[in-house]
């Protein structure tokens, strides 16, 4: 468990090395501080993975540095229940001439492993970081890759009761990732505390259970991972085109941004027959219906769908433009109606729909985040989001052909 209580860190600006000097005597003050958090406040409970996210500056490693103690909060406190491991700074305690073998004693001794404990764990450590031959050489010779995956598999390895990560598993290659993604979700899977930072969004959405979203060291939102990353992504938008919208937005959506150059005002979901529905058979006609109201005249605009899994995955996305339909002009007080027709091949699961109206170049006008939900009955027993309809041929050698075929 990690309780952040009312927690705030300020640093302090100097201009010249006097000011610095000054401020060491009786009643010396900086001219000047940088406020990283303002009065932050949550609860990790046993057993939960939470995200972090957030713009770069907004205080995110700054908060993991106090929760594992590097640095100490100006006010407030943080209280955490079991033994805590940081994967902060990767390999920043390697020494470059050590090989890779006395690394991970050493950095094992610093978290407070017994050699012993080293030993026992030390084959899976190299199992898991997959260098070799390299492990017995020193680690100044190791691509940054190599570095960072030896330093990683050691400090997962400490077996911690909550586990503080900053973009740690952004290193190594494709298939080096996916273990790393392995390993946390068998972390949260033994019961195990995690508090993670990750810019990888769809990692957020995968792995937390809920997220924090920060903005210049303050929780601008707390809650269901899904719903604070749509809060995030609205955050960039809104900043990429210079408004911040805050208009209401219908209670069954989870976030809402745009200029507000047309609104979205209806979303219906039906079935072949044009009859409401929210439960869908795989091979079912599911139409998503959009109403959408300008306010201002606006030159082709386009109509789009996104459609999320239960976690927030994005499943499918289409609008007019990728379907070859060109809107054209569009009046102020104008309403349009659009019908999306899709075939339902979906796995069994609950889906969300998100709509939006934009410009040619992709910016918002009014998205809608998780309006209207459904749910697929699928009774095959598939795998992964999508029924792909598939044909399996085979064939069966008797053991004498089989061998007559066989090659000299």
């Amino acid at each position: 468990m990690i309780a952040v209580q009312n927690v705030s860190k300020s640093f302090p600006l100097f201009r010249n090395p006097a000011q610095r000097v000054r401020r060491l005597l009786p009643g010396g003050r900086p001219v000047h501080e940088f406020q990283a958090l303002r009065n932050v406040s949550l609860r990790v409970e046993t057993g939960e993975v939470m995200g972090l996210i957030g713009p770069n500056g907004s205080g995110k490693s700054t908060l993991l540095q106090i929760v594992c103690g590097v640095l100490q909060p100006t006010t407030g406190r943080v209280l955490c229940a079991g033994r805590v491991t940081g994967l902060l700074e990767l390999g920043a305690g390697f020494g470059p001439d050590f090989t890779g073998r006395e690394n991970v004693y050493i950095s094992g001794e610093v978290m407070g492993l017994s050699r012993r404990h080293i030993d026992a764990r030390f084959a899976d450590i190299a199992a898991f970081a997959e260098i070799g031959e390299f492990m017995e050489r020193p680690v100044r010779e190791y691509s940054s890759g190599m570095y960072v995956r030896l330093a990683f598999s050691t400090a997962i390895h400490v077996d911690p009761d909550i586990l503080v990560v900053d973009e740690a598993l952004a290193v190594g290659d494709a298939v080096f990732s996916a273990r790393c993604v392995r390993r946390f979700e068998q972390f949260r899977g033994e019961g195990k505390t995690v508090l993670l930072v990750s810019h990888d969004l769809g990692l957020v959405k995968r792995l937390a259970s809920r997220a924090v979203f920060l903005v210049d060291g303050q929780v601008r939102f707390l809650g269901a991972a899904s719903d604070a990353v749509n809060r995030y992504v609205g955050f960039v938008h809104e900043r990429e085109i210079g408004t911040d919208a805050r208009e209401p937005h219908p209670a069954s959506a989870s976030f809402r941004h745009g200029d507000g150059a047309s609104r979205i005002v209806d979303v219906e979901l039906t079935d072949r027959f044009r009859r409401k529905c929210a439960v869908f058979e795989a091979g079912d006609r599911l139409c998503v219906r959009v109403r959408a109201e300008f306010r201002r005249d606006v030159d082709d605009p386009v109509v789009g769908l996104l459609l999320r899994n239960r976690i927030g995955t994005d499943v499918f996305g289409t609008n007019t433009r990728i379907e070859g339909i060109a809107i054209g002009p569009v009046t102020a007080g104008s309403v349009i109606d659009l019908d999306f027709q899709l075939d339902c091949t979906f796995a069994r699961n609950e889906y969300t729909v998100t709509v939006a109206t934009q410009y040619q170049d992709g910016a918002s006008q009014d998205w809608v985040d998780d309006v209207a939900s459904f749910q697929v009955i699928n009774h095959a027993d598939i795998a992964g989001v999508v029924h792909i309809p598939t044909v399996i041929q085979y064939t069966i050698q008797p053991k004498a052909e089989a061998e007559q075929v066989k090659p000299a």
